[in-house]
């Protein structure tokens, strides 16, 4: 029966990918989904600061949206931490210029300067979730006694999701800041995430000895990003999280695909990957309930 539930998941994502897709993927916690602002003033950035400023806060794992300079963090009684690096961002500054010979009437022009900004993740004395209404996650118990059954060691220590394979912990950020997105819930998103972790998880060499070593955004990174997406999801249809797989799985592996030259071969690949790695989480699971 799980091999059915697999195959209609791979079916369905490779379905949304042919029939294209629309919006963009959201970060399934209080983050990117947001424009991001400015703590001091309130205003948000634009233009070309946006992506940047996303992709800063995406690849250190930033909860908040809301950035400041190190002196306007000061002016409102926060202090960034010692040793934080910033991002820089671009702002135009409008010049005049003075009369001469080529230019009698004179004119103005645009020069680009640039500003160091940090993230309210970064800084002491500022309440980063003070306009975030907790999310309502509701427990699932197939979900989560599969994930109880593999013994994994799943940490709330950091708000990024990332499996840490040198010393074999997950972290995840902490169930309260999960939100719903474009046709997933808040509770939805937490267990995919999870799912996802533990399907890099089931990679290490003392288990399946899928990983690779691999660098971010190498093919060997994005094949297994894809496999570990296609494995959240196989968890998620198999224990009830989602009757359905959704579509922002397929905008994620549409990422990924991007990476590999979107070759449709890698995606069934990765679907059987996936399943081997689901599998082995199951058994885990009636290995436990064999010894109970």
């Amino acid at each position: 029966m799980k091999t059915d539930i697999y195959q209609t998941v791979t079916d369905t994502i490779i379905e949304a990918l042919e029939r294209g897709l629309t919006g963009k993927f959201e970060m399934p916690w209080h983050g990117c989904s947001a424009i991001p602002c400015n703590a001091r003033t309130g205003n948000l950035y634009h233009g070309v600061n946006v992506p940047l400023l996303w992709v800063h806060q995406i690849k250190r794992g930033f909860v908040s949206g809301t950035w400041a300079t190190y002196r306007q963090w000061q002016d409102m009684g926060a202090q960034v931490q010692k040793g934080q690096k910033g991002a820089q961002i671009v702002f135009w500054k409008q010049i005049e210029v003075e009369p001469s010979e080529d230019n009698e009437e004179g004119q103005t022009r645009m020069f680009a300067r640039y500003s160091t900004v940090f993230n309210a993740d970064q800084v002491d004395g500022f309440d980063v979730q003070s306009d975030i209404e907790p999310a309502d996650i509701q427990a699932i118990a197939a979900a989560d006694a599969l994930i109880d059954a593999s013994g994994a060691d799943i940490r709330h220590d950091e708000p990024g999701a990332y499996y840490d394979m040198k010393d074999d912990f997950i972290n995840v950020p902490s169930p309260e800041v999960f939100r719903e997105t474009k046709g997933s819930s808040a509770t939805q998103n937490f267990y995919s995430t999870v799912f996802h972790e533990l399907t890099h998880w089931s990679g290490a060499k003392h288990r399946l000895d899928r990983l690779e070593h691999k660098k971010f955004g190498d093919a060997a990174y994005a094949f297994e990003e894809l496999v570990a997406e296609l494995g959240a999801a196989m968890c998620c249809a198999a224990t009830g999280v989602a009757s359905a797989p959704r579509e922002d799985h397929a905008h994620y592996i549409q990422n990924w695909l991007s990476a590999l030259k979107s070759d449709r071969r890698f995606i069934f690949a990765a679907s059987s990957q996936a399943q081997k790695a689901v599998d082995y989480l199951f058994s885990l699971q009636e290995e436990a309930a064999g010894v109970a």
